[in-house]
């Protein structure tokens, strides 16, 4: 079996030693950098399986690293913040990252989030699932290809944000809970914060070029979650 490798990326020698042992421990192979710059030149040499990443780097800080990242890979980052980064960690989940720890962490729970991700990404359709393309409205959602068309044209959308339109999809008209669209995406033994849907939403949103105010695809039901809107009968 091949181990999945992750890149550590932290200013801070007793973090990444921290983290790196944790996730070693956890069957990962790892390597360390301390800067935004090394760990650019890193993700592309190595293509790692996943990133651990700090905001705080000297230099290049750790948003600006995941915004580069995302316009060539879509690699699973993990952002470490410190606990009053409130900011940051919206952005970071905005930029595309998968999750966030805080500062100070177990490292028991990040090998287990980091372990989690990853079967998130990898898993293959259950066999129950249908993979025939869905029409809905103007969108074409093709689950086997995994591609999404608009009248613009194709989406580009990350493995997350697939998966959550996808998931709406397949309950066409219904509202979703946050919790219920969590449990679906990622995963039931997801623990961090459910405002995570909500950015993804977003990110999702601005992909689709559906508006917020005034949405076509997308609503969302205040207090409660989202549904995919019923196209009229003529669309």
């Amino acid at each position: 079996m091949v181990q999945p490798s992750a890149l550590v990326v932290d200013d801070e020698p007793k973090i990444r030693d921290i983290v790196r042992r944790y996730l070693e421990a956890d069957g990962f192979t790892v390597t360390e950098r301390p800067d935004g710059t090394a760990a650019l030149r890193a993700a592309a040499d190595e293509s790692p399986d996943l990133i651990v990443l700090d905001v705080m780097l000297p230099g290049l800080d750790g948003v600006e690293v995941l915004r580069r990242l995302r316009e060539t890979s879509q690699v699973p980052v993990i952002l470490l913040t410190a606990r009053d980064e409130e900011v940051d960690k919206l952005i970071g989940l905005a930029v595309g990252a998968d999750d966030y720890i805080t500062k100070p962490f177990s490292g028991r729970e990040l090998a287990a989030r980091a372990r989690a991700i990853l079967r998130r990404v990898n898993r293959d359709p259950a066999p129950s699932q249908d993979t025939a393309p869905i029409r809905h409205g103007r969108l074409a959602i093709d689950p086997a290809r995994r591609e999404v068309t608009t009248p613009d044209g194709p989406a580009t959308l990350t493995v997350l944000d697939f998966e959550l339109l996808l998931t709406l999809a397949r309950h066409p008209g219904h509202v979703l809970t946050r919790r219920q669209l969590l449990q679906a995406v990622w995963g039931a033994d997801y623990v961090g914060d459910d405002r995570v849907v909500d950015v993804h939403i977003r990110t999702l949103r601005k992909a689709l070029h559906d508006d917020a105010a005034n949405p076509a695809y997308i609503a969302t039901i205040r207090g409660i979650g989202y549904r995919l809107i019923t196209p009229p009968p003529s669309s």
